[in-house]
């Protein structure tokens, strides 16, 4: 079976003893974490995030003496409490899922996966599903500088390496990187220049908030085709669903990355995964996917293959109920009180706007940070978004799931961004020099009929359009988060005017006014506030 051409970690005999009991493999990408406490599988999700190192390797380094190792018998075999009882519910599951097809019994165990090496094109189809939790190692915190085996962290697809465009990609994609490695210094330097260290920050503290600084403007040269480390926890339902996209994915990668999914998570929640496969389950399941895309592909070309995209803002508000927020206000008297609903909203609707807004101002109630947050009455309104980003701010937005969100092939059809401080650093050449030359690869790559790979080939800064569609509980979530001050202009200004937008285009101002933590404020090093905070817990601590 053939596996993701992903960077491989190599350990010492002694270290591979080690890790043996706690993965279900030593020497493969995708793995699964076995015999570990809740506590540390989380613990360790979230250090990766922020580390340039695999999650075995940080295991090793920096988790190791905070587990204890697994018992041995007498013959020296190791005895875990992992497989207590696991041939009984095994059979239990099996039954259950196969001859009653109560699916909810398979969001009762889960697992956690680590995929390590996958594309930004890949990590974007793992990060799909609602019911799992994610953590995606970040641009702004690991520089994308290292070269295991002489290669940069991205990832050639199969599609590609067949052809004659093999050697254009790699060559494209290898300036990139080297374009962007060689300026993190420059631009660093550029940033102390124009923000010189502060006397009560720390040289630690002033050191992370350049570098990072430097890393999100820059990170727009990164290509698509860029590897990623990924941490993945979900339920057995949410894996099986997960599986099946992959399976009827058109992209090599994606189908193989699943293939190596499967084989790990079956030695963790086997019975919960045994429909995948089956011919007559999974089988017809990924054949309707795989059918049902492209039919709809060929219909759906007879309609728009002619048009061309209108201009439109960065952000638009395409959809809204003008009645929303007296809908709000009815949901939220409706707890408290023993009247109909179609009686509530007669309420509502004749109470003045002044007299709503108080109503809303006590449901909502003081809060004091963006976590306290409203009743489900602010679920009973909606807005949609159809926003264009660029691919760097889509890839931080796109992973909110408590909402519907679709985007569009990425291309350069929709131009691409370019931050102040690449002309000031004296970078423009050099950064439209990758603009043009990732546009050129993708464009031939869409002329060999490799559409599907192309998006491999377009750099971060380009855009990509996509919707949001959310109530306004989730949008209050979403736009708080978004935009606080440690947070990457790029999706900040998107959701600062997703908030303008409510207030002003919905005329919801009451319910925008809840969203008391939404920050419109202009912030020039992103990260220092947070970083500031981040020493003095250290020193508490």
């Amino acid at each position: 079976m053939p596996v993701p051409t992903l960077s491989r970690d190599t350990f010492t005999a002694e270290e591979t003893r080690t890790l043996q009991p706690y993965f279900t493999n030593t020497d493969r990408p995708v793995f699964a974490l076995v015999n570990l406490p809740e506590t540390v599988k989380g613990a360790l999700f979230a250090r990766y995030s922020r580390s340039a190192k695999s999650l075995r390797r940080l295991f090793l380094d920096e988790f190791l003496g905070q587990v204890t190792s697994p018992s041995t018998d007498a013959g020296g075999e190791q005895q875990t409490t992992a497989g207590v009882g696991t041939e009984r519910a095994d059979r239990l599951y099996a039954r259950v899922l196969s001859e009653y097809g109560d699916d909810s019994v398979a969001q009762l165990g889960g697992a956690h996966l680590a995929c390590e090496g996958a594309s930004n094109v890949l990590t974007k189809v793992l990060e799909w599903g609602r019911l799992m939790a994610y953590l995606e190692q970040s641009t702004r915190y690991v520089p994308y500088t290292d070269r295991p085996n002489g290669r940069w962290k991205y990832h050639l697809p199969a599609e590609v390496a067949r052809t004659s465009l093999a050697g254009q990609f790699s060559q494209t994609l290898d300036a990139a990187f080297e374009t962007y490695a060689r300026w993190i210094p420059a631009m660093e330097a550029h940033f102390r220049a124009k923000y010189p260290k502060s006397p009560d920050d720390s040289d630690a503290v002033y050191r992370s908030v350049i570098r990072a600084k430097a890393l999100d403007t820059l990170r727009g040269l990164l290509p698509a085709a860029t590897t990623s480390n990924v941490g993945l926890f979900g339920s057995g339902q949410a894996f099986e669903a997960l599986l099946l996209r992959t399976f009827a994915h058109p992209l090599d990668e994606v189908q193989t990355c699943g293939r190596a999914m499967l084989a790990e998570l079956r030695q963790v929640i086997p019975a919960f995964l045994a429909r995948v496969d089956q011919p007559d389950r999974g089988g017809r399941w990924i054949d309707y996917l795989t059918r049902t895309r492209k039919g709809f592909e060929s219909a759906a070309a007879t309609i728009i293959e002619r048009e061309r995209p209108q201009p439109r803002d960065e952000v638009t508000l395409t959809e809204f109920d003008p009645d929303g927020e007296i809908k709000v206000v009815a949901s939220a008297l409706y707890a408290v009180s023993d009247l109909p609903d179609d009686q509530l909203l007669d309420i509502a609707r004749r109470l003045s706007a002044e007299e709503r807004a108080a109503i809303l101002r006590a449901y909502v109630g003081d809060r004091t940070n963006r976590r306290h947050k409203p009743g489900r009455a602010f679920e009973r309104t909606r807005y949609r978004f159809d926003v264009l980003a660029d691919y760097g701010a889509f890839r931080d937005l796109q992973r909110h799931r408590l909402l519907t969100l679709e985007w569009q092939p990425l291309s350069p059809d929709h131009g691409f961004t370019e931050p102040a401080a690449i002309e000031e650093a004296g970078a423009l050449a050099d950064w439209r020099e990758i603009m043009d030359r990732s546009a050129e690869l993708h464009a031939a790559l869409v002329a060999r009929g490799l559409g599907d790979a192309a998006p491999y080939a377009v750099v971060m800064a380009y855009r990509v359009r996509f919707y949001m569609d959310m109530n306004a509980r989730e949008a209050m979530h979403v736009i708080e988060l978004r935009t606080a001050p440690q947070g990457h202009p790029s999706y900040r200004r998107v959701c600062q005017l997703m908030h303008t937008a409510i207030a002003e285009v919905a005329g919801h101002r009451a319910i925008a006014d809840a969203m008391r933590f939404a920050d419109h404020s202009e912030v020039e090093l992103e990260r220092l506030q947070s970083e500031r905070a981040l020493e003095r817990k250290r020193h508490q601590s």
